[in-house]
């Protein structure tokens, strides 16, 4: 059974930087690849980032957000830095039974619980 596990979530200031962790277990992280999507109150779940043979990014985080991934702990982190009030969502951390990322939610089979991201103006 797969499950992951989002934390570090919370209230900042704009300008301000947040870590997400996604603790992933019943899978490796080696051979999956995984996503971190977002959804605001009355709007569609959207993409942020996502990692696997490449790393791929939504244009309205490019430059300010950083997806990684650590193997051995099991672990997916988004690095969000320079935060801005249309940030403010529920995170998502996400995986499919491929290494090939893509940013549709469709694509993936596992999601976790969702952690808030609240940026104050």
């Amino acid at each position: 059974q797969v499950q992951l596990v989002e934390s570090g979530g919370g209230l900042v200031q704009a300008g301000g930087s947040l870590r997400l962790s996604c603790a992933v277990s019943g899978r490796t992280t080696r051979t999956t690849a995984m996503g971190w999507f977002r959804q605001a109150p009355g709007k569609e779940r959207e993409f942020v980032a996502a990692i696997g043979l490449s790393v791929i990014y939504a244009d309205s985080v490019k430059g300010r957000f950083t997806i990684s991934r650590d193997n051995v702990k099991n672990v997916v982190y988004l690095q969000m830095n320079s935060l801005k009030p249309e940030d403010t969502a529920v995170y998502y951390c996400a995986a499919r039974s491929s290494l090939r990322p893509t940013m549709e939610v469709n694509d993936y089979d596992y999601w976790g619980q969702g952690t808030q991201v609240t940026v104050s103006s």
